[in-house]
């Protein structure tokens, strides 16, 4: 059984007012419905464990009823730090019938179904894998105020997600971690501590994290852009 955990146990405190931004409205549709839509209909994803701030499970209950989302079988209380947040997540999951772990943001909505099983099906074949867009700025390295040198881009990767693990590597990593440590900032890096080779998918640009006000904005003109491509 192929499970997905989604992330949404921020704040969104850069997004301003009292809405956690997972929330907010997106061309009509709260960002986390977007997110659990494409999951929904993604053939290669069994069951989803939602993971939340404290005191918001109610809230997304009401929501999920109400938009038919049909695969969330857990909602689980956040931690402190994004990987304490995945561990409770991953510690709701039965061992016995456990096969990829699929763990996404829940504030990139515009991933979509293809991208997720691709992603699932690399990480069935080679234990991890990553979806991964390309860098298209050129990347200075600092020291301080200076720059001190240029990266060759071609070999640099931003991560994205989903991140897809065979449950038993990401379990045993996280088993290494300490989980209340803010720099673990993604699953793949805990999983390339133990050893493990992570392979990347290509991803599309449209797979943006809602952060900010302004990637609210780009975020409902790509859905815009769509709904007119389809239409034509």
């Amino acid at each position: 059984m192929n499970v997905a955990i989604i992330v949404a146990a921020g704040q969104g405190s850069r997004m301003g007012g009292d809405c956690p931004k997972q929330f907010m409205e997106l061309a009509g549709v709260p960002v986390i419905i977007h997110t659990l839509n494409a999951f929904e209909q993604c053939d290669e994803i069994d069951e989803v464990v939602v993971v939340l701030p404290p005191g918001e499970s109610a809230n997304f209950l009401s929501l999920a009823s109400k938009h038919r989302v049909r695969k969330v079988t857990k909602v689980v209380g956040g931690g402190s730090t994004r990987a304490d947040s995945v561990k409770r997540g991953l510690d709701t999951i039965r061992s016995a019938t456990a096969e990829i772990i699929a763990v996404h943001d829940g504030v990139r909505p515009l991933v979509d179904a293809d991208e997720i099983s691709k992603v699932v099906n690399a990480a069935r074949e080679h234990g991890a894998a990553l979806l991964a867009g390309p860098v298209t700025d050129t990347i200075k390295q600092v020291d301080g105020e200076k720059i001190v040198g240029t990266l060759e881009r071609s070999s640099l990767r931003r991560a994205l997600t989903p991140q897809c693990f065979q449950y038993q590597i990401l379990k045993r990593a996280f088993e290494q971690v300490d989980v209340t440590d803010p720099s673990l900032t993604d699953e793949s890096v805990l999983v390339e501590r133990q050893g493990v080779i992570v392979m990347i998918v290509e991803g599309s640009s449209r797979n943006i994290k809602i952060t900010t006000r302004e990637d609210l904005a780009l975020a409902e003109a790509m859905i815009r852009m769509k709904a007119v491509g389809r239409k034509q």
